[in-house]
C-alpha cells in the first residue's frame, strides 16, 4: 500500500511497534504462471495450456490479478470453496469469475 510508512507515522502508539515495511513489485507473467502452475496441483488439477478451459483460465487469472500475490492467495482460496460447494473438476472462467465476485477488489478495466 503506498505511502502506508507515512499514514501509520500519524499514529505513534502503533507506528512504534511495526520494524519496516516492504513494498513488493508485481510478479512477472512467467512467475505468475509457475504460481498458478503450484498452486493448480494443490487442488489435485493438472494444467494444460493446450485445454482451452486451463489456458483460457488461466489468462483470467493473469489479467484479474495483475501480478499481486496476495491476491492471487485470495483468489485461491474463493476457487477452491466454490469448486468445493458445486462439485466441480476443474477451473473454468465461470469459476474464476464467481471467485471474482465474491472478493471485493474493484472492476477489472
Amino acid at each position: 500500500m503506498s505511502g502506508i510508512e507515512k499514514r501509520l507515522s500519524r499514529y505513534s502508539q502503533l507506528y512504534s511497534r511495526v520494524g519496516f515495511s516492504h513494498e513488493y513489485k508485481k510478479m512477472g507473467t512467467t512467475e505468475l504462471k509457475h504460481i498458478l502452475e503450484y498452486t493448480w496441483h494443490e487442488l489435485g488439477l493438472t494444467i494444460s495450456y493446450e485445454n482451452y478451459d486451463n489456458y483460457e483460465a488461466v489468462n483470467s487469472i493473469i489479467k484479474l490479478s495483475n501480478g499481486n500475490f496476495r491476491l492471487v492467495q485470495r483468489l485461491f482460496s474463493q476457487i477452491e470453496r466454490i469448486m468445493e460447494i458445486n462439485n466441480l473438476e476443474k477451473v473454468t472462467t465461470e469459476v474464476v469469475q464467481a471467485a471474482r465476485e465474491s472478493l471485493i477488489i474493484g472492476t477489472n478495466d
